[in-house]
């Protein structure tokens, strides 16, 4: 059994309010859930308007199964149009 932790800190350059903010970052882990059945919560910068860092959690048989959906996750979060992917960092607990 393999858990990995993939943190994602997002830019929302059009957020001017925290209500916009939550809106976006719900969209976003609304869809990361649903489509990748992975535990996903705001775990940094919650008061700030325009930076949020998502956190994200798989469990998976082997690690290339859980590197590949944490590559996959990067991908749609770096396809949206309203926000910017910073820093990610991946780690793994055996």
């Amino acid at each position: 059994m393999v858990v990995g932790k993939l943190s994602m800190r997002i830019l929302i350059p059009g957020s001017r309010s925290l209500k916009t903010k939550r809106r976006s970052i719900r969209g976003i882990k609304d869809r990361l859930r649903s489509r990748f059945n992975v535990s996903v919560a705001e775990v940094d910068s919650q008061d700030l308007w325009q930076i949020s860092v998502l956190g994200v959690c798989a469990v998976g048989t082997d690690r290339a199964y859980v590197e590949g959906m944490f590559d996959k996750i990067l991908s749609m979060v770096r396809a949206r149009a309203d926000v910017e992917l910073g820093r990610c960092e991946k780690e793994f607990f055996y």
